[in-house]
């Protein structure tokens, strides 16, 4: 399971990357246990594409005679400057698809001005990637069986100076993910999660058809026993603000802003855990709504093009998180993928706005979307695998 580079597709240099670009040439490169890993999801991935194809159920009601010859587009994220509002979701083991892993990724995100979350499950230390970055930097956290795991991270991430906790609330166990199940997917010898001794990553490189290494150990290891009360003691842990990844209602949103939680991720892991959830970005108003001037909201899942990003901002969403495009750039072409990734996301989200004129944040409103009653749009085999 490692990067074929023999087989790496070369991005013209004079065509301006799209995201599709970069899936091909990132699954022309990568194993395919690796690949499926990185793309697949859950069930029959109904989530995983109708995250994506939520964004195509939107069309946009662009405004004429507006000043747009200047498009401010920074903001803050839980009071920390970023130069637009797109960040850089968590996600596991970056060092599969390009040996300098997560400190790359954070490297590309500091230069972009862009926000990153490191995953607990990240191939380099989170003390390693703090030193590497120049931007804001949050950490997303799973609660273990152990509870001093847990309290490990959380003071390390304090003191390497990481500014936010992000509590994946989706995950009491691993949803059952056929493509990794059929690889018998397993990490390869030179990857490892740099954040666990010995014992939390024991099982992780043995692998066997019909099995997910990573599915055991989720099963070993996460506290399917952590609820609403149990946030309070993660509280008393550490003055960091506190960001809930997964909540989907706006039920849970009211519960978590009730417990002084500072922000919110609509998410549904990538489409990789209960198929057949709502898409994040139809998740997304209700919990707005539900949490006006209580908790900042952001949303991942589905995240292609600078437009898209547009909608979910018109849905209401501080700012969105981009997963599998970055992990295309950093297979192709390393920091300097992630940084075009994200340069590409941002000028189509200036394009946008001034295309539809919105020359601020905002000026960005849901009366600049207009909603099909019917989705004419229709995924191809191709759109599915890089959906």
């Amino acid at each position: 399971m490692t990067a074929r580079a023999d087989r790496a597709d070369c991005l013209e240099p004079e065509v301006p990357p799209s995201p599709r670009d970069y899936a091909a040439a990132a699954q022309a490169k990568l194993d395919r246990s690796v690949w499926d890993y990185i793309a697949g999801g859950s069930g029959d991935e109904v989530t995983l594409r109708e995250d994506r194809a939520a964004y195509d159920r939107y069309r946009l009601r662009p405004r004429a005679l507006v000043d747009v010859s200047h498009c401010e587009l920074s903001t803050t994220l839980l009071g920390r400057p970023v130069s637009f509002p797109v960040g850089i979701a968590p996600m596991a083991f970056h060092r599969l698809v390009h040996a300098d892993g997560e400190t790359a990724t954070v490297r590309a995100a500091g230069a972009a001005g862009a926000l990153t979350i490191t995953s607990t499950f990240a191939s380099k230390t989170l003390e390693e990637t703090a030193r590497a970055a120049t931007g804001p930097l949050w950490l997303q956290v799973y609660v273990f069986r152990e509870r001093k795991v847990t309290e490990s991270l959380v003071r390390r991430a304090e003191a390497a100076g990481y500014r936010a906790l992000v509590i994946t609330v989706d995950t009491p166990r691993m949803a059952r993910r056929e493509r990794d199940l059929r690889n018998g997917f397993s990490l390869p010898s030179y990857v490892r999660p740099a954040n666990l001794d010995e014992g939390q990553r024991a099982g992780l490189h043995h692998g066997r058809s019909g099995s997910s290494t990573l599915a055991e150990h989720a099963e070993r290891h996460h506290d399917a026993a952590f609820t609403w009360e149990d946030l309070a003691w993660l509280r008393s842990l550490t003055s960091l603000p506190l960001v809930l990844k997964g909540v989907l209602t706006a039920q849970d949103a009211r519960r978590a802003a009730e417990l002084g939680v500072e922000g919110l991720i609509v998410s549904t892991h990538g489409g990789r855990q209960l198929d057949g959830a709502i898409p994040a970005l139809d998740a997304l108003p209700e919990v707005v709504e539900a949490v006006p001037d209580q908790c900042e909201v952001l949303v991942d899942g589905g995240i292609r093009r600078g437009t898209d990003v547009l909608k979910a901002l018109a849905l209401g969403a501080r700012a969105v998180l981009v997963g599998r495009p970055v992990l295309w750039g950093l297979a192709v072409d390393g920091a300097d993928g992630v940084e075009r990734v994200l340069a590409t996301l941002r000028a189509e989200l200036e394009e946008a706005m001034a295309l539809t004129g919105r020359p601020g944040l905002d000026t960005i409103t849901r009366e600049l979307l207009h909603r099909s009653a019917d989705f004419p749009y229709h995924l191809t085999s191709n759109d599915k695998e890089m959906a």
